[in-house]
Formats: C-alpha cells, structure tokens, sequence
C-alpha cells in the first residue's frame, strides 16, 4: 500500500467536515463523502425569517431542517470533495470565481473521473459582481467524418456505436472552454489554477468508498478499453485508502499549464492520443482539433415573480426548457401546496409542453433557426398554460399536435467574496463516457454523439424522442439538458447558483430546487432535500421519486389520467444560497458531493 502524501491528506481532512476515526476503517478513506444521507441536522442553524418549514412525506429519505455548509467569504459546491477543496485554495490565494471553477474543472478531471473531464465538454454561466454576465459553451462537435447514419447497422436499426466505444465521441471541448474562460475573466495565470489537479495526478488521490464504489459500477465499461490497466489493476479498483496516481494524466495536465490550449489540441500530445484513437477506429483527428472553438453568447435572460434567471442558450437546451417552464407556471397567481396533486399536475404539465418543445426544436443555432425568442415569451407561455387542464392529465400526442399550431455529468457552483458567480456543468455523458481511455494522454473520452438524434424519432440512452432538428451534421454541437443557472434576487444581487447532473433531469431538478426556494420559502438545504418529479413528454408518464409523494396524491395522479412511475432519484445538484451574513452551500443528499466554504 502506497502511503498517503501529508498534503494530500490535511486537504482531504479539510473537504471532510466531519470526524472521522484514526483507526483503519474498511468502508471509508481519506476523502469520503459519506453516505448519500449526508446533510446533517445542527441545532446552531437558524434560517432566514423569510423561509419557512418544509414538510416531507413522512415515509420520505431525506428530512426537512437539515443544515447547510456556511461560509461567510466564499463558497464552492462540487460532486467531489478535493474538486471543492482546489476551489477554495485558489480562492483563499486571491483568485476570483472564474479562477476557483476552473480550477475546479481541472481537478475534477482527476479526482472524479466518472464525471469530470478533459475528454469531455460543457456550459458555463458567469455573473460578474460589476454586472458583467456571459454564457461559454464548450460542448463537444461532432467530428468532420461523422454522418447522419452512422448509428444504424445494414437493416435500418439503432446499435449501441453511439454510446460505446471509438466512434461514441465528439471532438473535446473542456480543455478549450477553461482556458478561455481563465482568459476572459479569470486574475490568474494557467499554471496557478491547474496546481491542485496536477498535485493530484502526480501525488495521487485517496481511493475512499465512493472512488472503489464508483469504479466497480463502471467495471463493465471500463475493462472493454485500455483504462483497465489503471483504474482495474489486476481486475479489481485500487483497495481503500490506497493511493490513485495518473501519471499520464499529471503529463497532459503540465503540458496545458505551460502551453495552454495548444497542448491539448494541437503538437505531440494531440498528435499521440489521435493517433492512438485512429487505430482503434476512432474518426476524431488533428483537423477536428484545430478547428474546434468555444461559443461565447449572451444568456438567456427571464424574469419570474420579479426574481431573474441568467441561463444557457443553445445548443444547451436547458435554459429554454426551464424559461419556458417557469413561464408558464408563473400565469398562476401561487402554486399549490408543495407535494400535493395539484402541485404534481402543474409541474408535470408544465415540464410536458416544455419537453414537447425542446425534443422538436432546439438545436445547435449555427446549424438550425432556433426560435428562442417565441420559446421564452410570456404570451407563448400563457396559450400553453391555456392547454393544462383542470386536474386531468393531457396525452403527449394530444398536447404536441395543438403545440404545432402555433448519468452522466458533473455540476458545481463557486461564489467568490467579491460576489462573482459561475455555475458550470460538465459531462462525459455517460459515467466514464464511452468506455475508451486514450493511454497516451490519460484520460476518458465522452460518448456524447448520442446527444443527437441518431434516429429521429427512435430515443435516445435517456429515452428522449427528438426530432429532425437534432440529426447529426459534421461540426454540429449536439443538443444538451445542462442547465446552469444563475439567479438574481428582485434587487439585482447575486441569488442562487445552481446546476445539477442527471441527463434531461438535469432541466427538471434544477428548476424544482429554483421553484423551492422562490415559491415555496424553503431554506437551501430542503429546497435540495424535496421530493421531486420528472416529465420529459416521451415517454408519456409523470416520474415521481420512490416514497417522494404519498399513496393517496399517486393515486389521484392515477385517477387524473397519469402514468405514474417511481425512480429512486431524480438529478444531483449543486448549489450556492447568498444569506444574511455569507453563502449557504449545498450538495445534493441523493449524492456524494460537499461543499467547502470559508
């Protein structure tokens, strides 16, 4: 067993915030998160006035009054405790939030590899304490070789190609858009912000229980490829509290902080893991990487209930769908009580005609007229608000034709003392994305090209149904439910930022956490603990978290018309709450994460 660096572990003591044995305990190591129950309940806490008591169905996991992370200068919320903990050391260095989240990205890359990534890409949203607000995308493009059939086998049917193995990925954004990101608003140099992820490529990283849990779920995927032989040795994940160490990985990582983008998209390095994914039959080359660029654009900027929400325009279809969503639900006066039928019917309709519009329209806008500005009008939204009806639910085929007329991924949340804010969120798609591991840079590629619509009209691994719009096109980005967010209280100062991982639940877990804290006056950390629910049009059922309503409002849902269906969880989010006094941090309890503040 290797021995754990001292700096290392006072960092992981650090992202801890608990106690934890000097004994060897076999199910935890240096860096547990704990279980997914991790919000704790402290007596000390005392809510805002303005916030009021949430109440749970009582068969329900995660209880109400549970208290957040607080920081009284800044704050970082992450799906991994050491991608907090680099946040928080370039904060405390005199880094802003721009600095701290990509330093975070960075760290993620080795510290959470099932989720985050230099293989990958994203969305970030910045708000800028001087009013400045921008949107980057860096999403992934499918590669010049890529064709609108290429999913299909001889007979016309969808195979599994878009989802494992070397043609799955579009060409890497991650490295591109946190350099860029550094360059535009950051204070510190490349070398600065990258330290953390490099110390801990090259010293290694703790493997606690959610490191082995994590790699023994993506067993299966990862011992198809060449990054068995890291994370697999001998067939098994490395043991607890033994030491993960990515040497090719800390050599890509140092190549990108002496050389910035170039290292990664152009010179030996490009040159070796191309190579490497040629030869397996992989279609990305050095020709995608030169031409790859990350979009900046203005965000999608909506008002509800005199609150604003500063979101991702497309080809992220997150902002969209939640602005539409919101704007519907803001046509009514107050929402129905929190957990109730009618709360259940509201927002399952609402998310419904939102979806309907997101599968058939949205798309990259370099490629497709996007009609953003009809999607997120109020006047839109109150003739579809006009279609809900009383207490009984509507088929999507039915709302869809009247509309006609007219896991995984990663989220974290930084706030600097200054007030900056960013909200980003990252995906290889699947965990571990496409199961190929590219030996000569050290890192996993996404499988993101089945973000399109390989077959339009046939769903996708998330079961979404999309259109035309969507369909594969070299260069194009594919479509996304990513949803940072960023909202402003009604005077302007900095609100919430929020984000969340979970495929298209990503749209409807953020919102919901939104709708909590604006609507229904919860405190942050119950906002994040509510039950929540999912309806993505197709298919056409309303998803409800097991226990998360109780038997009696399921079975009016039932009587109502709706096909009611239980999942164990809907989204992880990450999220920041300005208070009196500092920031609340929260990740979420169906998670891992945890935040650091100071």
């Amino acid at each position: 067993m290797i021995s754990r660096r001292p700096l290392l572990a006072a960092l992981a003591l650090a992202a801890c915030h608990s106690g934890t044995s000097s004994a060897p305990a076999p199910t935890r190591g240096a860096t547990d998160a704990g279980t997914p129950q991790s919000l704790s309940a402290d007596a000390r806490y005392v809510p805002a006035p303005d916030r009021r008591a949430a109440v749970f169905p009582m068969e329900w996991r995660h209880k109400a009054g549970r208290a957040p992370i607080i920081g009284t200068h800044a704050m970082v919320a992450s799906d991994a405790p050491l991608g907090s903990a680099a946040g928080v050391e370039i904060l405390k260095l005199g880094g802003n939030a721009v600095d701290a989240a990509v330093a975070v990205g960075f760290a993620l890359a080795v510290a959470y590899p099932e989720a985050g990534n230099i293989g990958g890409g994203g969305y970030m949203v910045i708000h800028m304490a001087d009013g400045r607000n921008a949107t980057l995308d860096y999403r992934e493009v499918a590669p010049l070789a890529a064709t609108r059939n290429m999913y299909l086998d001889e007979s016309g049917k969808l195979t599994d190609r878009s989802v494992v193995g070397v043609t799955a990925s579009g060409v890497p954004g991650a490295v591109a858009g946190l350099t860029e990101a550094l360059a535009k608003y950051g204070t510190m140099s490349l070398a600065q912000v990258m330290a953390p992820a490099i110390r801990y490529a090259e010293d290694g990283i703790p493997v606690d229980s959610i490191t082995y849990k994590s790699l023994r779920g993506g067993r299966a995927l990862i011992e198809k490829f060449d990054g068995r032989s890291v994370f697999l040795p001998n067939g098994e994940p490395p043991a607890f509290g033994s030491t993960l160490k990515q040497p090719a990985l800390a050599k890509t990582l140092r190549a990108i902080a002496e050389r910035g983008r170039d290292a990664f998209y152009a010179g030996p390095i490009a040159e070796a893991w191309t190579s490497e994914l040629r030869r397996a039959g992989g279609i990305i080359t050095m020709d995608d990487l030169a031409r790859y660029r990350p979009a900046w654009h203005d965000p999608v900027r909506s008002a509800y209930r005199g609150y604003t929400l500063l979101t991702m325009p497309p080809s992220s279809s997150g902002g969209v769908t939640i602005t539409e969503t919101l704007n519907i639900l803001e046509g009514f006066d107050s929402l129905p009580a929190f957990g109730s039928a009618g709360w259940a019917h509201l927002l399952g309709s609402a998310y419904q005609r939102a979806f309907i519009d997101r599968n058939e329209k949205l798309a990259d806008p370099a490629f497709v007229s996007v009609p953003i500005r009809e999607l997120t009008d109020k006047r839109y939204a109150a003739k579809l608000r006009a279609t809900i009806g009383h207490m009984h639910a509507t088929p999507t085929a039915t709302v869809s034709a009247t509309m006609r007329e007219g896991m995984e991924t990663t989220h974290y949340s930084v706030v600097d003392e200054r007030g900056n804010a960013v909200a980003t969120t990252t995906t290889l798609n699947n965990l571990f994305g496409s199961g190929v591991y590219v030996t000569t840079a050290g890192f996993f590629l996404n499988d993101e090209m089945d973000d399109f619509a390989a077959q339009p009209g046939k769903p996708n691994m998330f079961g979404l149904v999309q259109g035309e719009a969507n369909a594969i096109q070299p260069g194009k980005r594919m479509l996304s439910a990513m949803s940072p967010t960023v909202v402003l209280d009604r005077d302007g100062s900095l609100l919430l930022v929020v984000g969340s991982r979970g495929g298209p639940r990503i749209i409807t877990s953020t919102s919901q956490v939104i709708l909590n804290v604006l609507d229904f006056k919860m405190t942050l950390a119950d906002a994040m603990s509510a039950p929540r629910l999912h309806h993505q049009a197709l298919p056409d059922s309303l998803l409800v978290e097991a226990a998360g309503v109780r038997p009696e409002v399921a079975d009016s849902l039932r009587a109502m018309g709706y096909g009611v269906a239980t999942g164990r969880g809907i989204g992880l989010v990450n999220a920041i709450m300005r208070v009196r006094g500092g920031y609340e941090g929260v990740s979420d309890p169906r998670s891992t994460g945890r935040p650091i503040g100071y």
